[in-house]
């Protein structure tokens, strides 16, 4: 990645982190409301300082198409508030049991467990209440029905939830790649995939070959982004990752570079980062945030 494409995709994720947690903040409950307790751990998990990757392809995929932009702000929260809910929760004692998020203290370290379980659930329905309701979308039904669809198949059983309890029911086990891959692709791709269908549902004269090219480009960034996840968790620091290092190990959890080893793991994800460039390859330089993010996703350092 030039130096040049490293400083327009740090202005272009700046750019979508500012407009998506302003919306954030909009639509998030205020703590003055009752219940304030549940009302600020909300708060709290949602807009400590996250990296966006989620919204921020919602944007880059409408945007890619030509949606405006005010119509991706609904769904780039809704992906973001499903993906603290699935943080909120994963970190719990019954889950990874974990003390550090996003360079602070997990929801249930900083208020107590039930809170915690009560937040991830409230963001879970706000999500659907935003891509139901909000008028900014533009959205007509069948279009609003297909985006709660995508939704919630991605952060169900079959994609996030699912990947989740794969995860769980592999720890201290032996799987193999096949199987490894499986996992992530529910776990961890299921949201990305979905964060980039939003955004081109949201596009009125999308091409059926642009839509597919950028379904595949997502499949591929969400799998790699397991793979460098897995990497930092070895190469990594636990200051600049904002979360344990180390953890997947301590856990015995199988993991890319337990099972094909580090050289073979970062080879991996450049084929992915390869791959997802080929899928897109017919759009044009309004796609080029989805080419910069691709390479973020491989070259991060947390």
């Amino acid at each position: 990645m030039t130096e040049m494409n490293k400083k327009l995709l740090e202005s272009y994720l700046e750019h979508c982190r500012t407009r998506v947690e302003a919306a954030l903040n909009y639509c998030l409950p205020p703590v003055s409301v009752q219940p304030e307790r549940l009302h600020a751990a909300m708060r709290y998990s949602v807009l400590g300082n996250g990296k966006r990757v989620r919204p921020v392809l919602v944007y880059a995929a409408g945007e890619a198409l030509s949606a405006p932009g005010e119509a991706l702000d609904a769904p780039a929260c809704a992906v973001e508030l499903i993906h603290t809910y699935s943080l909120v929760h994963d970190d719990l004692p019954a889950m990874d049991n974990d003390d550090l998020r996003r360079g602070r203290k997990t929801c249930h370290r900083e208020f107590d467990e039930a809170t915690a379980i009560l937040a991830g659930d409230a963001l879970q329905s706000l999500a659907f209440k935003i891509l139901s309701g909000n008028k900014s979308t533009q959205a007509d039904t069948e279009t609003r029905i297909s985006m709660i669809e995508s939704l919630a198949i991605a952060s169900g059983s079959r994609g996030m939830a699912g990947g989740q309890a794969l995860d769980l029911a592999a720890i201290g086990g032996e799987i193999n790649l096949a199987e490894l891959e499986n996992m992530h692709i529910h776990k961890t791709g299921a949201l990305i995939r979905a964060s980039v269908k939003l955004g081109t549902l949201q596009a009125a004269d999308a091409e059926p070959d642009q839509i597919r090219g950028l379904d595949h480009y997502s499949k591929c960034i969400g799998l790699a982004f397991q793979v460098v996840d897995d990497i930092l968790d070895i190469e990594g620091d636990t200051q600049t990752l904002g979360k344990t290092k180390g953890k997947d190990q301590a856990n015995n959890k199988p993991t890319y570079p337990s099972l094909l080893g580090l050289e073979a793991s970062h080879r991996m994800a450049e084929r992915l980062h390869q791959e997802a460039l080929d899928s897109i390859s017919t759009l044009d330089a309004r796609a080029d945030p989805l080419r910069w993010l691709a390479a973020y996703i491989v070259d991060r350092s947390s």
